[in-house]
């Protein structure tokens, strides 16, 4: 089986109509922690990501569309996961540590992605298939602009830098009330009456080095400084900005240069959710 060029992790995708669902699953043992900045978040199992809970791992990340509705994605990928032996171990076996984070779209009026979706996308992931960026994934029904009265469209973006030995990758789902800097395309669409609270921007960090839990939340941190530089305006009162950070604990790095590498990467990655290649 050929794994999907995301690191060591598996990732995939189940695309619906104007919504979806990305997974990542990352390598057993892989630490993990995030931060929220937005004023309006949906997801699920963050606040165990916090310096200082006991669990230090995680076993999948789901990023969905449908707003709180599509934080049930990661139900499927809990069960999966559970029949797969994997998840932290208690007297009554094993708990999967998946956390969500679930961004605004249509399909919160219609059918937002539930449970045999995140499953689907999870399956997907194991698969091998290719990982494709753009309106797919949790980037389907992704808009920016919105703060301008504009539906720009958004989309699901992915770049990748080194610090010293070390990868880092960034997956960004961009569906942000303000506009992708340095992002040259003409409105899609102009909406009446711009309405707050449905945006939201959803990103990952993955890296090969070893890193604690503190050491992973810094790196969320450095994550969203990534979101201020491609976005204006970023963290607002109706964004639900979240990032989670990974670590798959392969290789030593300098957490400080791995920190300015991610503010960095975080950036590219928003800003090629949004530019199409030809």
């Amino acid at each position: 089986m050929t794994r999907p060029q995301l690191l060591s992790a598996f990732a995939g995708h189940w695309t619906g109509d104007g919504t979806g669902v990305t997974v990542i699953l990352p390598p057993p043992g892989t630490v993990g922690s995030g931060e929220v900045r937005g004023g309006a978040p949906a997801t699920r199992e963050f606040a165990l990501l916090e310096p200082g809970r006991l669990v230090e791992r995680v076993d999948a990340v789901v990023l969905s569309g449908g707003s709180a509705f599509g934080l049930a994605a990661g139900d499927g990928v809990a069960e999966l996961l559970r029949e797969r032996g994997q998840g932290f171990p208690t007297s009554l076996g094993p708990v999967p540590i998946v956390v969500g984070m679930s961004l605004f779209d249509a399909s919160v009026a219609g059918t937002p992605p539930g449970a045999a979706q995140g499953r689907e996308a999870a399956l997907a992931a194991l698969s091998g298939q290719p990982f494709r960026t753009g309106t797919v994934g949790a980037g389907t029904g992704a808009t920016t602009g919105t703060w301008r009265g504009l539906a720009e469209p958004g989309g699901l973006g992915r770049a990748t830098g080194r610090a010293g030995g070390a990868t880092v990758e960034a997956i960004a789902a961009v569906n942000a009330w303000g506009d992708v800097l340095g992002a040259d395309r003409p409105p899609v669409e102009r909406v009446a009456t711009p309405f707050p609270g449905e945006n939201t921007t959803l990103a990952v960090v993955l890296t090969d080095a070893r890193l604690t839990k503190t050491d992973c939340y810094l790196l969320a941190q450095s994550g969203h400084t990534g979101f201020a530089r491609a976005l204006h305006p970023a963290h607002s009162r109706y964004d639900g900005d979240a990032v989670v950070a990974l670590a798959t604990g392969a290789v030593e790095a300098d957490l400080d240069l791995l920190r300015a590498v991610t503010a960095e990467v975080m950036a590219a990655a928003i800003h090629a959710a949004v530019v199409r290649r030809p």
